[in-house]
């Protein structure tokens, strides 16, 4: 498979593994239970933060060889502004918090279905960063392993996509009384990763001298989604060891995916 054959498989994937789980609304009638819920949200956490370590912030600091005795500088600096940048967005964005269903963001009229759908939508704004990011540094760097790595990060991404999918597609069946609106939502919530992934690709093939700010940058956004959302909304449910036992299994799957491919 030729470069940029994966790099284009890699942006359709993460979306095509979104719009699947969305799928599920039309065979099944009720949301995912608690249980699967939970390990679901410890998954997505665990490939995540294994992402940002093994396919961002370790090449972070190796893409910035030329800072000598600094150069874990642009990944602690990139991390911290990308985490700031997920606090803006969050901040300005009208939303519903899905764990504790608090609204979050601008004050907007807004019904509840559109607030669900752009929360989830915020948290697909990193991942999409992150593999276009990666295929984007690939591209500067010119060697097959990396588009095989980043090939592997969008793969991670989708596999912890499909049940994201479901988890918002399913209860939006109950807000709207639609299974085809239901569908829409949560394929639609997918549609801003590739969006970004492409605007991500050129940025960091453009912006050689920038990979590094990038790269953690990403980094950042995605643990920022992690720690704030997903692991304490796993917490909210009377199986906290189930989203434990997710992450664990999210970190191995994603750390599997990334060193055994690069």
């Amino acid at each position: 498979m030729t470069n940029a054959a994966m790099t284009a498989l890699g942006f359709i994937v993460i979306f095509v593994a979104t719009a699947a789980g969305a799928a599920l609304v039309f065979f099944f009638r009720r949301e995912i239970s608690p249980k699967l819920n939970t390990l679901f949200l410890g998954f997505a956490s665990g490939v995540m933060t294994a992402a940002s370590v093994w396919s961002l912030l370790i090449p972070s600091i190796e893409w910035a060889g030329d800072y000598g005795d600094w150069k874990f500088v642009p990944a602690v600096v990139g991390f911290l502004v990308g985490g700031a940048f997920l606090v803006i967005i969050d901040k300005l964005v009208p939303h519903l918090h899905k764990g504790t269903n608090e609204e979050e963001g601008l004050r907007s009229h807004l019904q509840k279905p559109a607030k669900l759908f752009l929360a989830v939508t915020i948290h697909n704004i990193p991942e999409g960063l992150a593999v276009g990011f990666a295929f984007g540094a690939a591209a500067a760097g010119g060697e097959d392993g990396a588009f095989i790595a980043a090939l592997g990060l969008a793969v991670g991404m989708a596999i912890q996509n499909f049940p994201e999918g479901a988890a918002v597609a399913l209860p939006m069946k109950e807000a709207t009384g639609s299974r085809v609106k239901a569908f829409l939502y949560g394929a639609g919530s997918g549609v801003v990763e590739p969006v970004f992934a492409v605007a991500g690709y050129f940025l960091a093939s453009a912006l050689t001298a920038a990979q590094p700010w990038l790269l953690a940058f990403a980094a950042g956004a995605m643990i920022f989604v992690v720690a704030e959302d997903l692991i304490p909304d796993s917490k909210l449910s009377e199986h906290p060891h189930l989203g434990a036992w997710g992450v664990m299994v999210g970190f191995a799957v994603m750390t599997t995916l990334d060193v055994g491919l690069g």
